[in-house]
């Protein structure tokens, strides 16, 4: 009469959805009375209702121990199981409930469950093996609406979340674990994961280690642990031999740990932008900027990679791929310094838009003025139309273009203010300079008028030297 009396009042808290008096309530009725199989059943569905799903179970399977027709009992004892994510065992405890009371429509519904969360783990499975984490994300949330006590669903999801790049998401899900369990081994590991893969290696081989106290033969720990401290190992060594100045090493260095692990994608991307580094100074550019280039894809937010890459583009004189990635640093990071890097790289682009006048002249961007009239004397001698008379209709044309422009880059070269204003980039035709209305004859004549003057005579079919007074 005493239990039963504890009963009642624990069915009337349990009534008012005060779970924690309720389970005091059922305690009392069983410590007075251990035997009856409805006390355990009545504190197994309070603890359910408490989260408590473990030590739910272990009433629940002690009701049907003393009770095996005790229909609500084994209902239990599968709800308990399937929140836990055993699938397996729980479809077991609902078909005992259908074998009692074939009619049973909870136990039917809930062994529907059962084999749906089956069928989403096997699934799970595969596209694990295949790579497909999204696929397992969406699996294990379907499943964990009905097995939302489950931690190895939640492992697998924080685990491939990990993998996918949402470390914050994987990060919350391990810590969620953690919390209620600080010596779940799988948990640590996806901690340590995270923490991995974000470059922060150093913190996440403690986390492996620690993994592998808890648990000594998990492989992946193991795994992800020896990774990471080869990984740390070597890339202190490229940045050991890059301070030294010794380059080739450096090189030998960030390759070999580019080969450790393909799944560290932000790591990677800092060896690939440091490789990139080495081959600039070695003067490999071209393969500097495919390093950079590799840098982005792997890590797209990666800034010190596009300027690396930028500066390379402009050292090939690759001015428009320049401006681009100096565009993105800019948005990103809108700094006075990235701004000016902006400008400068803008400037060389408009000025490899126009005619290279030192080109032209055949002389360097330091040229002394007395370097640009031997070049303009040379040049204009070379390419004077009377001197291809006799070439074909073509050939004089494209000789009479190279005159012309020969005559052009004179003008501005020899002029100390157009120069200033050609070698920053500015608009020369701004000046009411305009190049198409320019005659190079009398440039030409002006630079060679002197007491005798000049004169163009034949020694010989298609031959000509020039006579000067």
């Amino acid at each position: 009469r005493e239990a039963e009396a504890f009963k009642e009042q624990g069915n009337a808290y349990y009534a008012k959805k005060d779970y924690n008096e309720a389970f005091n309530y059922y305690t009392k009725a069983i410590d007075t009375c251990p035997n009856n199989a409805s006390y355990y059943g009545n504190r197994a569905a309070t603890l359910m209702m408490l989260g408590r799903f473990r030590e739910a179970l272990e009433d629940a399977q002690q009701s049907v121990r003393l009770d095996d027709s005790f229909v609500r009992g084994h209902l239990r004892e599968g709800k308990c199981h399937l929140s836990l994510g055993n699938a397996m065992a729980a479809s077991r405890c609902f078909q005992r409930v259908l074998e009692l009371d074939h009619k049973n429509t909870q136990a039917q519904q809930e062994l529907k469950n059962a084999t749906t969360v089956l069928e989403y783990e096997k699934i799970a499975e595969v596209d694990f093996e295949k790579r497909d984490f999204r696929k397992v994300v969406f699996c294990m949330d379907r499943a964990l609406e009905f097995a939302p006590a489950c931690h190895r669903f939640k492992i697998l999801k924080a685990e491939c979340l990990a993998l996918l790049g949402r470390y914050p998401e994987a990060q919350s899900v391990a810590s969620d674990i953690l919390r209620m369990d600080s010596t779940n081994a799988d948990a640590l590991y996806v901690r340590g994961l995270c923490l991995y893969y974000e470059d922060c290696i150093e913190k996440a081989v403690q986390f492996f280690v620690q993994a592998l106290r808890m648990a000594p033969d998990h492989e992946k720990a193991c795994l992800a642990c020896r990774n990471a401290k080869a990984l740390k190992a070597k890339k202190e060594d490229g940045n050991k031999a890059f301070k030294k100045g010794n380059y080739k090493l450096a090189y030998e260095l960030y390759t070999e740990a580019l080969g450790i692990d393909p799944n560290n994608i932000k790591t990677n991307a800092k060896l690939y932008c440091n490789r990139g580094t080495v081959n600039s100074k070695l003067r490999k550019l071209e393969e500097a900027i495919d390093d950079c280039t590799n840098a982005v894809k792997l890590d797209d937010t990666y800034i010190k990679a596009y300027l690396r890459r930028a500066q390379c583009y402009m050292d090939t004189e690759q001015y428009e791929d320049a401006v681009r990635d100096y565009e993105k640093v800019y948005q990103t990071e809108k700094t006075k310094e990235h701004k000016q890097l902006l400008k400068n790289a803008q400037v060389e682009l408009k000025k490899s838009k126009r005619k290279d006048y030192y080109k032209i002249l055949g002389v360097n961007k330091n040229a002394s003025e007395d370097e640009i009239k031997k070049a303009y004397r040379k040049r204009a001698l070379m390419h004077h139309p009377d001197r291809h008379s006799g070439a074909s209709a073509e050939v004089q044309k494209e000789e009479e273009k190279k005159f012309k422009e020969v005559g052009e880059a004179f003008t501005i070269l020899s002029d100390p203010k157009k120069k200033a204003r050609y070698d920053s980039g500015q608009d020369l035709e701004e000046d009411g300079l305009n190049m198409g209305e320019f005659d190079p004859n009398n440039i030409f004549k002006a630079f060679f008028s002197g007491p005798g003057g000049f004169s163009f005579e034949a020694s010989g079919p298609g031959n000509f030297f020039f006579q000067f007074g």
